[in-house]
């Protein structure tokens, strides 16, 4: 048998397996290649690999064999059982120091255990959230990898030869923290990616609805907010679909369903912010509307039951009603923002991960799809104060949000007033207008709570800690409730 020479090995060879593998042979890393439906292997090396260093295995065997040690082992394969499957089908082949790799979209949780798991059997494990799409993993994506801190100087180098780069060629990969602190943060970036794409379809909506703009001219309303700044990845490319014509020389976007899918990790995020009390409204909202969206016969069905305002809104100037759309969506994109970097803070703190907030926000800056300008200001504000508890807070966001809110406001009462759907501009404004007051009502809701269940209260004229239940029917008994929760 021949000299292992292969710097590392990967198993996977759907697209994302594929491109990740031409992406480090550029990079001039001897990779090695495993497939279950082995045909797929030499298909690969026959065509989309062909003249590269890339080395195919046919058996497991094989392709352990081919590399160098401490072996290094890249799973592509989907999510969940899958994962654990492949796992134990390389480990007999693998021995203490080597190296595991999952590059999938893992629920962290996932990797929380295979971390530990892993460790008690020597093996040093990866948990690495992986963006940018086919296209980001062929020419560089964004790479947050997590798990045993041991293995990161093993994977350092090709991870960041391979990730794509800022202007002054930092690379967007570094390490993001312990156990599943990878894929945790590649998850909220999911949940942003979800609330961001809401956000733009329902500016769209807005635009085409309260307008009447068609696709050509979207595209170039598009095309101008993508030079100042909302300028980000998504915002060029839906000005590209809004120009794009069909086959008929008709514009493709008016020709698609609109029924969304998911495939999960913005339901993780929603889960886990109720799992860790923070509201992070707007990628909740997000979930919903695309939950919504796939009720496509019962909203056909209600549109001829339920009637929406009874006369067309007038939204006034044309030009003033774009700039309105464009700051609601400015500052809505910052709630959304602000939301999952609350997320990101409760659960660093909760697993007692080391997270390094302007170090993700430099991750995000490049090669992912929710790449944006608007991502440097965010690491700027974490430079400024490692400790800083809310974006809002952070001078250059709380300065944007205040000067644009009239314009926020203006967007969502025109869309009220003229029954367009905004679930993700509204809960933004809403968590902004709650976040900034000092007194809530909950203060009644407190009193409910103790009135038929006795779950005590706090009062504002005494230390916080102390709780306080009140008789207040007057037949009511002196003991509370054994519990308080929050």
């Amino acid at each position: 048998m021949p000299e292992p020479s292969c710097d590392i090995g990967l198993i996977g060879l759907a697209v994302m397996g594929q491109n990740l593998v031409l992406n480090m042979n550029d990079h001039g890393f001897k990779v090695a290649v495993f497939n279950r439906t082995v045909s797929k292997v030499d298909d690969f090396l026959s065509n989309e690999a062909k003249g590269t260093q890339v080395q195919g295995g046919h058996s497991m065997e094989e392709f352990i064999g081919l590399l160098k040690k401490p072996r290094r082992v890249m799973l592509m394969v989907k999510a969940g059982d899958t994962v654990d499957q492949m796992i134990d089908h390389v480990l007999p082949h693998l021995e203490a120091g080597d190296i595991l790799i999952d590059g999938g979209n893992s629920l962290y949780s996932d990797s929380n255990r295979r971390t530990k798991a892993l460790a008690e059997k020597g093996i040093l494990f990866i948990g690495t959230g992986v963006s940018g799409g086919e296209e980001g993993a062929r020419h560089g994506p964004s790479i947050m990898p997590g798990g045993n801190p041991a293995a990161w100087l093993h994977v350092k180098p090709i991870f960041q030869a391979i990730a794509a780069r800022v202007e002054d060629g930092t690379p967007c990969c570094d390490w993001v923290g312990e156990d599943g602190a990878g894929h945790y943060v590649k998850m909220v970036h999911n949940g942003i990616e979800y609330g961001d794409m809401q956000l733009i379809c329902e500016a769209y909506d807005l635009l085409q609805r309260g307008l009447g703009l068609k696709p050509d001219e979207l595209s170039g309303v598009f095309a101008e907010w993508n030079k100042g700044e909302l300028d980000s990845y998504l915002i060029e490319i839906s000005s590209q679909i809004f120009a794009k014509k069909d086959e008929d020389g008709a514009p493709l976007v008016d020709k698609i369903l609109d029924t969304a899918g998911q495939k999960g990790t913005g339901k993780w995020t929603v889960i886990s912010a109720l799992d860790t009390g923070q509201p992070v409204t707007l990628i909740g909202e997000s979930v919903f509307a695309r939950c919504l969206s796939a009720l496509k016969e019962e909203r056909v069905a209600a549109s001829k039951i339920l009637e929406g305002p009874a006369k067309k809104a007038d939204v006034g100037d044309r030009a003033a009603f774009i700039e309105d759309v464009r700051r609601a969506l400015y500052c809505s994109k910052i709630v959304s923002y602000a939301q999952g970097y609350m997320l990101l803070r409760a659960a660093g703190e909760e697993n007692k991960w080391h997270l390094n907030m302007g170090g993700i926000a430099l991750m995000w800056r490049g090669g992912c799809i929710i790449r944006s300008r608007f991502l440097g200001k965010i690491k700027e504000a974490f430079e400024k104060n490692a400790h800083l508890t809310n974006l809002l807070l952070d001078n250059f966001f709380s300065n944007a949000v205040n000067q644009y809110q009239a314009s926020w406001r203006k967007a969502i009462a025109h869309a009220v007033e003229m029954g367009v759907p905004t679930p993700a501009f509204s809960t933004a404004l809403a968590f902004f207008d709650g976040y900034r007051t000092a007194r809530l009502p909950q203060n009644l809701l407190q009193a409910q709570r103790d009135f038929f269940g006795a779950h005590t209260y706090e009062r504002i004229d005494q230390p916080r800690g102390q709780f306080f239940h009140t008789n207040w029917t007057g037949h009511g008994g002196r003991v509370s409730s054994s519990t308080y929760n929050v």
